[in-house]
């Protein structure tokens, strides 16, 4: 009877630790986190509501580096493999073009005007001339059919950048990858509310998996980027145990109180 009893306690001993191992961040000094935070960001840089400086453009980045923002911007492949700056999957919205930016190559992009300005899908590289160092930057990777190829490129174009950056994803495959390969860079989880997601996502279970940063048990990242809202249980849990809180888009100075960065 006793040996059953402790085979029980043991086994709820278990059970109660599993959610600390699947939340549990990864850690770096406080010397690495630190210029990262105390920051604003601004989201695709710093372009106008109307367009007119278009969002993910090299004037919203010169202009947020102007106003002391750092700056979030988003990465992904054109066909022929170059690095460039771009937020959606495809190019409808920003340039008027229904097809996949990954379709095209980059001198195909370079035909396409932002928002209908003179402004061009930029490179990662150029993007970076501009910011120079100025202020501090988070780099999204955007999921696709190549990653590993988006992986090292970018972190090879990152190695010879002399700022403050760290790098995110919903993909917490990337962020994985991270972890592996570079893990000394800062690296962080996006994640937002189940009902956001996909409902076929992983057979139905992605959207409780991935709103609850349950793959933190592989990637272990620094920061979880959650949208300002409603938060998972296990992402909650993930911040208490020391992942920096950083929320995605706070519009009203109230909504940045919770966060540090």
């Amino acid at each position: 009877m006793r040996k059953m009893t402790a085979r029980l306690l043991r086994a709820a001993a278990g059970l109660a630790l599993t959610p600390l191992v699947v939340a549990a961040p990864g850690y770096l000094p406080e010397e690495v986190l630190d210029p990262l935070m105390h920051h604003h960001y601004a989201h695709r840089g710093l372009y106008e509501k109307d367009q007119s400086i278009p969002e993910n453009s090299l004037p919203a980045f010169e202009r947020a580096c102007a106003a002391g923002y750092g700056s979030e911007l988003d990465v992904q492949l054109s066909k022929d493999g170059q690095v460039v700056v771009f937020h959606d999957d495809d190019l409808k919205r920003v340039c008027g073009v229904d097809r996949p930016v990954v379709d095209l190559t980059f001198a195909e992009l370079e035909e396409l005007s932002l928002c209908g300005t003179k402004e061009k899908i930029p490179l990662f590289t150029d993007v970076l001339s501009v910011v120079a160092g100025r202020t501090p930057l988070i780099v999204e990777l955007k999921t696709g059919k190549r990653n590993k190829e988006l992986c090292e490129k970018t972190l090879a174009i990152l190695q010879s950048y002399a700022g403050v950056y760290c790098v995110e994803s919903f993909d917490p495959s990337i962020v994985f990858w991270f972890r592996r390969h570079a893990p000394q860079i800062v690296r962080g989880q996006l994640a937002m509310a189940k009902a956001n997601y996909n409902p076929n996502a992983m057979g139905g279970f992605g959207p409780v998996l991935l709103s609850n940063t349950c793959f933190n048990v592989f990637a272990r990242p620094h920061f979880i980027a959650y949208q300002v809202g409603e938060k998972a249980p296990l992402a909650k849990l993930s911040e208490w145990m020391g992942a920096v809180k950083v929320g995605w888009v706070t519009h009203a100075p109230e909504e940045e109180k919770p966060y540090d960065i």
